[in-house]
């Protein structure tokens, strides 16, 4: 499996052609405790930088962008008990949401780990 971030700290992780995503584990330290994770229904289809979930913290709510484009395969039901999952293991089981890629030649426009952390300072 094969991870890809984005300036807006959105993290993309490759699974064949399922992708998954979520919030960088900064994004998630930044933000706090998540008490509220929203994504986009299955099915739907997204263009890259097209807000796809919105999450809510005690301290402010965020749009999760798309990194590249797809169609909307699920959401995280495990969010909807527990989405403080995405702040305790954001780039693990706190995904947000799984997509097919149709457009996989964006990938090459990501950041991989290194680049992704030098991007952080």
């Amino acid at each position: 499996m094969t991870l890809y971030f984005t300036k807006e700290h959105e993290w993309l992780r490759l699974d064949g052609e399922t992708a998954f995503v979520g919030i960088t584990k900064h994004a998630a330290e930044e933000l706090g405790e998540l008490v509220f994770v929203e994504s986009r229904e299955a099915g739907t289809e997204v263009t890259a930088g097209e807000s796809v979930a919105v999450v809510e913290s005690v301290k402010a709510a965020s749009d999760i962008y798309a990194p590249v484009d797809g169609v909307v395969v699920e959401g995280n039901p495990a969010l909807a008990d527990d989405p403080a999952r995405v702040s305790s293991d954001p780039e693990g089981e706190g995904w947000i949401l799984k997509f097919r890629l149709t457009n996989p030649e964006q990938l090459s426009g990501l950041m991989d780990a290194a680049a992704y952390t030098a991007f952080l300072g």
